[in-house]
């Protein structure tokens, strides 16, 4: 593991003595009046100091004192995981009662398989593919939501094992005033950036590990926007028949119809309020990499009478894939145990094939 600590103490203080402390490879340093204009690195070189978005930039100390400190394991051809860290703290003494206010920013990329498990893999594809999530451009086979993001790895980085390799990011913020704490803007710089960053990282790990193609991944066209914002008041989920909620217990949910695509399609229901909870995420694959993420986890017979294809209906998650038009599509539905949301599961998996135009998957669905 190393880290690469940088701390600045404010904008103001630039001109300030400069102070540069070697030891075990680790540095630490607090303006910008050394001689030279070298720029930090981070996570295996991939990302520089200023290079746009803010949390690599002075906007990251908004004004205040702060820190950034960096953290890696080695990558290999024989370490072919690794995590890298970006911490951000700040601290500011301008609040507007006085107290001392803080803030802490985390980027997180993992580089490395899928999970093992099949439960955990299940709640892993749904965190990167679900909710707010859009595809990445250029046939890249992953997405992100701006904050958090997936992007799978050509077949010659997969495990032995036949799991794929994969980039996430991660990024969290919180504020912190007094005694009260908040979500803050973690400053990845949106979607775009977001995907950015996890180019840059998949083209070094890859280098490093010794599976980089020919031709670094690229992207050179924009990321969508995801058209819709979150509903409440509703009494027919991502407007999809049959899955319609009672008005009394709709009063309480909210829905988020997330990408609407070919290769990826989402919906989401959760309750409102402080703490939130999960009634069902609903998630559709049909990107051959991606696709790929699920293999070894959907048995090896039909899920239950009337299913096409082979799945598992499992406490906690139902998967199912089948043919549609040549290409595995693979349909999962994510939801508290005690919930029965088979009708759900079967309602959306209907909905997407008919979309798509795939023969039926669920019972009840019809040909196009």
């Amino acid at each position: 593991m190393k880290g690469f600590p940088r701390t600045r103490r404010g904008l103001a203080v630039a001109g300030a003595l400069t102070v540069l402390l070697a030891a075990a490879g680790v540095g630490t340093w607090a303006t910008d009046t050394w001689p030279f204009e070298a720029k930090d690195r981070y996570c295996w070189g991939a990302w520089e100091e200023d290079s746009g978005p803010e949390f690599l930039g002075d906007e990251a100390f908004a004004g205040g004192e702060g820190s950034r400190t960096a953290t890696e394991t080695a990558l290999g051809p024989r370490r072919t995981t690794g995590r890298c860290t970006v911490a951000i703290h700040t601290t500011d003494d301008d609040d507007y009662d006085g107290s001392r206010a803080s803030e802490d920013t985390r980027v997180v990329v993992d580089y490395g398989p899928a999970p093992r498990g099949a439960a955990r893999r299940m709640e892993w594809i749904n965190d990167y593919l679900g909710g707010r999530a859009v595809p990445l451009p250029d046939g890249l086979p992953g997405a992100t939501d701006g904050g958090h993001g997936l992007l799978v790895l050509p077949k010659r980085c997969d495990t032995r094992d036949g799991r794929p390799t994969a980039v996430t990011l991660d990024a969290t913020a919180t504020s912190y005033s007094g005694d009260r704490s908040y979500p803050g803007t973690a400053g990845l710089g949106g979607s775009r950036s977001a995907a950015e960053l996890m180019v840059s990282i998949a083209n070094r790990a890859m280098e490093k590990t010794g599976c980089a193609p020919a031709k670094p991944l690229s992207i050179t066209s924009p990321v969508i926007n995801l058209p819709e914002d979150r509903e409440t008041y509703f009494e027919r989920a991502c407007r999809i028949r049959g899955m319609e909620f009672d008005q009394e217990s709709a009063r309480d949910l909210a829905y988020q119809v997330g990408t609407v695509g070919r290769n990826l399609q989402s919906c989401s229901v959760s309750t409102t309020g402080r703490d939130e909870a999960r009634i069902f995420d609903a998630l559709m694959v049909s990107e051959p990499r991606l696709s790929v993420l699920f293999d070894g986890t959907t048995g090896t017979k039909a899920a239950a009478h009337g299913w096409r294809g082979t799945g598992v209906f499992a406490d906690g998650y139902k998967v199912v894939r089948a043919d549609c038009a040549g290409r595995p599509m693979t349909l999962l539905m994510l939801s508290p145990s005690q919930r029965e949301n088979t009708p759900y599961f079967t309602a959306f998996t209907n909905a997407v094939t008919g979309r798509v135009g795939c023969a039926p998957v669920a019972p009840g669905g019809s040909d196009r």
